[in-house]
Parts: C-alpha cells; sequence; structure tokens
C-alpha cells in the first residue's frame, strides 16, 4: 500500500473498526484509537528520513481515476510543505488520543468522531486533487460540530453554531473559487499537478486572477483565522475538550493557511501580487489587536485562544512576503505553533478536569501541587514568548527577516506583538502556578507515569526543531523554491 494512502486510511478505518466494538468495552475503544493514530506517526517518520533534499517535488504520488469525465481522480502524494504540516498533525493526533483517555463519558462515539477529525485533516494536507481537497477540508470541519456540542464545556452550543456558520461561510465562498477556477483555467481537470504544469503554459487572464483570488483568500482565511474573521476561533477553544482544542487550534487553524498557499497563491500569481500586500496590513491587526485581547482575558483557555488567532499573523504575514525566508519561516511557524499550542491546551485541560474553572486568578500556586504539568504549561508559554532553543524561536525570526524585505512597518508591529505575548503569558504563569497556594487545590493531581507521554512528545519535538532547525528547513525549503520559482515564471508569462 502507499504510504500516503496508509496514513490517510489508518484513523479513517480505526472509526469504523470502533463501531464494533461494544459500548461497555472502553479500553478497547482507548487502544484500538492508539493504535490507529501511533501507525501513521511511525509512516510519518519514516517518510521524513527518506524525503529527497533538493526541488524534489511531490513524492509518494498514487493516483487512481475516479470521474474521468469531470477530471476527477484520487490523488495523493506529498512535498515538503505537507510533509512538515502532516508530521504535526500526526503528532497532535496521536498525543490527543491519549489526552482523551480521561474522557468517560460516550468514549465509543468520542473516538469515532475523533479520528473522522484526523482522517479529515490528513486528507486536506495529502490530497492533490482539488475536489478531494475540499471533501476532506469538509469532512475535517464536520466532527467539529458534534465534538465541541456533546463533550465541550461552558458555552458549547453557542461555540459550536458561530464555528459552524463561520466555517460554512467560508467554505461556500473556498467552493466558489474552486469552481471557477475550474472553469476559467480550461483544463477541465482537479489534477492540482496537472493544474500547475497547464497553467504554467496557459496562465489565467490577470483581470481574472484579481477577482478569482480574493474567493480562495477569503474562503479558507476564515479559518486561518484572518482578522476580522477570527471570533469564532478562540470561543471554538474554549469550549472543546482538551484534545479537540490541541487538534483546533494545532492543526485545524493552518488548513486555511496551507490551503491559500497551496493552491491560491500557487495557481494565481497575479492575484497573489496584487492582494497579498493587503493581508500584510491585516496581519498587523492579526498580531497586535489579537495580543491586547488575549492580554485582557480572565480565562485561559481563552487567553491561548486569542494568542493563537495573533501567532497566526504571522504564518500569513510570512505566506505574504513571497520571499524565501518568509515562506519557510511560515511553514516551520506552523508547525512550531501547533506543537506549542498543543501542550497548552493538554496543561490546561489537565487543571480543568480537577479544578472546574478555567479563570486564571482561582488558580494560585499550582506548581508546588503540579510541578510536571506546570513546567509543561512554562515551556508551552516561553515557546510562544519566542526564547532561543525553540521551534518558535527560529520561524519567527525567518518571518521578521523576510518581512523586513516586503513590508516593514508590519515587521515591525511583528516584533511588538512578541512583546505582548511575553507580557500576557508571563503574567499568566506568575498568576496561575506561583504564589501562594489557593487551598482549594491542595487535592490536585499532577499527571504520573503514562499520562507523562504526550506532553513529553511535543515538548521534545519543540525542543529538537529548535535546536536543530536544519533538518526539518532543507525539507520546507525544498517545495517552497519550487513554489516560488513557478511563481515567478507563471507571472513572468502573464505580464507578456
Amino acid at each position: 500500500m502507499n504510504p500516503i494512502t496508509g496514513i490517510l486510511l489508518c484513523p479513517i478505518v480505526g472509526s469504523l473498526i470502533l463501531l464494533l466494538v461494544p459500548q461497555r468495552r472502553s479500553n478497547w475503544v482507548r487502544w484500538i484509537s492508539t493504535v490507529a493514530t501511533g501507525i501513521p506517526v511511525l509512516i510519518c517518520m519514516a517518510l521524513l528520513i527518506q524525503f529527497p533534499r533538493g526541488h524534489a517535488g511531490y513524492q509518494w504520488v498514487q493516483k487512481i481515476p475516479w470521474i474521468p469525465a469531470l477530471g476527477i481522480q484520487y490523488q495523493v502524494g506529498v512535498d515538503g510543505i505537507s510533509l512538515t504540516l502532516l508530521l504535526l498533525h500526526v503528532l497532535c493526533g496521536f498525543t490527543g488520543v491519549l489526552i482523551s483517555y480521561r474522557i468517560k463519558e460516550r468514549v465509543k462515539e468520542y473516538y469515532i468522531f475523533y479520528l473522522l477529525l484526523i482522517g479529515g485533516v490528513a486528507g486536506v494536507f495529502v490530497s492533490l486533487d482539488l475536489f478531494f481537497f475540499y471533501l476532506f477540508y469538509e469532512m475535517a470541519v464536520i466532527p467539529m460540530f458534534p465534538l465541541i456540542g456533546i463533550w465541550g464545556s461552558g458555552d458549547k452550543k453557542y461555540a459550536t453554531m458561530k464555528l459552524t456558520l463561520y466555517l460554512t461561510a467560508g467554505a461556500v465562498l473556498a467552493l466558489i473559487g474552486l469552481l471557477a477556477l475550474y472553469a476559467v483555467s480550461g483544463a477541465h481537470s482537479f489534477d492540482l499537478i496537472f493544474l500547475e504544469r497547464y497553467l504554467t503554459q496557459n496562465p489565467i487572464p490577470g483581470h481574472l486572477q484579481k477577482w478569482l483570488f480574493p474567493f480562495l483568500l477569503i474562503g479558507f482565511g476564515v479559518i486561518a483565522p484572518m482578522w476580522p474573521l477570527h471570533s469564532w476561533s478562540p470561543m471554538g477553544h474554549a469550549a472543546a475538550p482538551s484534545a479537540v482544542s490541541m487538534l483546533h487550534a494545532g492543526v485545524l487553524m493552518k488548513l486555511g493557511s496551507y490551503a491559500i498557499l497551496r493552491i491560491a497563491v500557487q495557481l494565481l500569481p497575479q492575484g497573489a501580487y496584487t492582494w497579498l500586500p493587503w493581508v500584510a496590513l491585516l496581519c498587523i491587526m492579526n498580531i497586535i489587536y489579537g495580543g491586547f485581547v488575549a492580554l485582557a482575558q480572565k480565562d485561559m483557555k481563552f487567553l491561548i485562544g486569542y494568542s493563537s488567532s495573533s501567532h497566526m499573523g504571522y504564518v500569513l504575514l510570512g505566506i505574504a512576503c513571497l520571499n524565501p525566508v518568509g515562506l519557510n519561516g511560515a511553514v516551520l511557524l506552523m508547525f512550531a505553533h501547533g506543537l506549542m499550542t498543543a501542550t497548552a491546551f493538554a496543561t490546561v485541560g489537565h487543571v480543568y478536569d480537577q479544578t472546574h474553572t478555567r479563570i486564571i486568578s482561582d488558580w494560585g500556586g499550582l506548581a508546588r501541587r503540579i510541578p510536571f504539568i506546570s513546567t509543561a504549561f512554562i515551556i508551552a508559554a516561553m515557546a510562544s514568548s519566542g526564547l532561543p532553543g525553540f521551534a518558535n524561536f527560529v520561524s519567527e525570526l525567518l518571518v521578521f527577516f523576510g518581512a523586513w524585505n516586503s513590508y516593514r512597518w508590519s515587521a515591525l508591529a511583528a516584533v511588538f506583538g512578541i512583546v505582548i505575548t511575553a507580557f500576557y503569558m508571563l503574567r499568566a504563569v506568575r498568576t496561575a502556578f506561583f504564589g501562594p497556594l489557593n487551598m482549594r487545590w491542595a487535592e490536585l493531581e499532577d499527571a504520573a507515569g503514562f499520562e507523562r507521554v504526550p506532553y513529553l512528545i511535543l515538548i521534545a519535538a519543540l525542543l529538537i526543531v529548535g535546536c536543530w532547525p536544519r533538518f526539518l528547513l532543507e525539507i520546507i525549503s525544498s517545495s517552497t523554491g519550487t513554489v516560488l520559482s513557478h511563481l515567478t515564471h507563471l507571472e513572468t508569462i502573464a505580464k507578456l
């Protein structure tokens, strides 16, 4: 079997197997889910080692015709960009399954939806056919509704409705853009590889690119989340159960940025050069506004949620730069931010499950009772603040350098955003984990033994990439270089 198809099928087949497991066998459910998400981690690590450096293009491509008359086929494969994000996804998915061992109600149904969510997100990263890309994109969004609506907390009904409405509206705009792209390209194919080659010789007229690009930008920008279409995201983070928050902030938010880069920028170069300078301006609002709103939060999950929206502004800024340094930084930051925010939400979930409160001022002195969880959160906070030694520092530095060459005011705002991040993260650490111990939490239990494994995996990945970023950057740059050379070629032809 093709290894990419194997990664895609493992969680989907796992969810189907769970349908046959008796409800009372919750331990079976957990172990089947662990295996279904653990195997993709091993496969992805093997692919990472085998991936050729240099301008390698797509690897491990598999094609199966589906509807030839419409140019639709099952086609999967990865390049350096998608493989990096696929690695992020399988790590967050696997650790999320381990974190979900704390789920006690309707365990079977929870894991079925969770595995479908994992399968849908994986499908987006590996699909090389626009029809299946959109199919998996929708498949990734749908399970969020029951996962938050049933197993969530707080104002979960409002959060699920707001999330669904925003993402559905964005998906409709993206669908209009994809169908228009299919119609005006003249290629009569959804094959992404074929479209890239075809549009190299037959570029879409510039005026069509300029009106088509915003449909894809805004449609996928909703899930990015791009200001001012971001307000659904922190609320979804806060209401979701811990593992779903990990996938939501760690991976799901990256689908929008990935789609903008993979489809909108790569296929519509003149549209990108026209609209991305405006995106660079919007990124300032993402970074600064998101940071100040996070500064005002009293709920720890909302603080991390708005912080995530702020940091996704750096990713969009890196993409908007359209230079090698900025693009490499954007992709690496997607990876680093996903690991960091997954760690932060996992620690908050551990505390919330015992205290039933997320109000920062209600905690206090928790480092005395739960030193391991406190340390894990502090590490996540330091990574978020851009401390050297973590993957976030390297990636943000690349985005700053890339932005300085293209948008200097945005670069200065991004640097100021790091100062804001450090302020609210350090204040949250001080208030929640240090100072006098709130005696209400004198009986809190720390993570012990097997419970520590997901935190150690995420933190180890952050530190390894932070101390040795070259290995991953070589894989990323092998594809960003190809994207930029292809983009420049298309833009040159379009101007002739």
